[in-house]
């Protein structure tokens, strides 16, 4: 009862004193919910179950959550159980309502627990909620070594090492704001920790303008080549724009000229682009023939 403190006492007295259900009285009371919609049914259902609810919460006391948002949670799961039930199963409906209150005591804890998501698959919950009472468990057995540890935790869940070691981190350290202020000697005025967490690529605006400039040139580069015949276009395709640059001795023998043949209708060629360029966009053209 110290843990509920917080808690209406008058709530939690009404719930441990709920009277017990008779199988034949759950019976009744679950068939009429299921088949008439009767919500007093339903009340007295959840009413009789609530203890149930509230021990759960209180084994779950130790993850930092109100036990009050807990028994909240665990009630929504308690609605659950009762909406799926079916007494026709010969089942308890305290025996199948426990999961729902579990289940859904669990959800809440790994949706505040931590900022970070974590625990999303079944193997993952079940890591979560059960690595610290293996690791007390290895320890009283003199078992202190991490990676052994780690190795026959992951054996006993169903997850590898790595998920472990993961895991034992994120449980052994709370989140931290990334504007939570920094103080060293060093600093003339006090920092955050996000100064500190400095990206070297370029900025989005950045990249996209490079691309729009990109394209622009290419286009005014494609322009100008038309002032160019059908020989030298090819010399610079395959000097300048080809992935594999040609030689000027093998585009040579291509052509039947000499190399330096070659060398001198590629510059040339460059040179009646650089004018074309330089006439058009006097400004910008700087570089692209570089």
């Amino acid at each position: 009862m110290a843990q509920l403190a917080g808690l209406d006492r008058q709530f939690i007295r009404a719930a441990m004193a709920a009277p017990y259900l008779e199988r034949s009285e759950e019976r009744s009371l679950a068939e009429r919910w299921r088949d008439q919609h009767d919500e007093q049914a339903l009340h007295r259902l959840a009413h009789a179950h609530m203890r149930l609810v509230i021990a759960m919460a209180t084994r779950f006391r130790h993850y930092g959550l109100p036990v009050t948002d807990l028994i909240q949670e665990g009630h929504v799961g308690l609605l659950e159980a009762a909406a799926r039930f079916e007494p026709d199963r010969e089942v308890r409906f305290s025996t199948y309502a426990t999961w729902w209150i579990r289940a859904s005591m669990q959800d809440y804890i790994l949706r505040n627990w931590s900022i970070v998501r974590g625990g999303t698959s079944s193997t993952q919950k079940a890591l979560f909620f059960n690595l610290r009472r293996l690791r007390a468990k290895l320890a009283r057995e003199g078992k202190h070594d991490n990676s052994s540890a780690f190795a026959e935790i992951a054996g006993a869940i169903g997850v590898s090492p790595a998920d472990v070691e993961l895991m034992d981190m994120r449980l052994s350290g709370s989140d931290i704001s990334l504007n939570a202020p920094l103080t060293n000697a060093d600093m003339s005025a006090p920092a955050e920790r996000v100064d500190f967490l400095v990206d070297d690529k370029p900025l989005p605006d950045e990249l996209v303008g490079d691309s729009i400039d990109t394209d622009r040139r290419l286009d005014w580069l494609r322009d100008a080549m038309t002032v160019l015949n059908e020989r030298e276009l090819r010399i610079l395709r395959e000097r300048r724009l080809a992935e594999d640059a040609a030689t000027l001795e093998s585009l040579g023998a291509k052509l039947g000229i000499s190399k330096e043949r070659v060398r001198q209708i590629e510059n040339g060629a460059l040179e009646k682009l650089r004018k074309v360029l330089n006439q058009k966009h006097p400004k910008e053209s700087t570089g692209l023939l570089a």
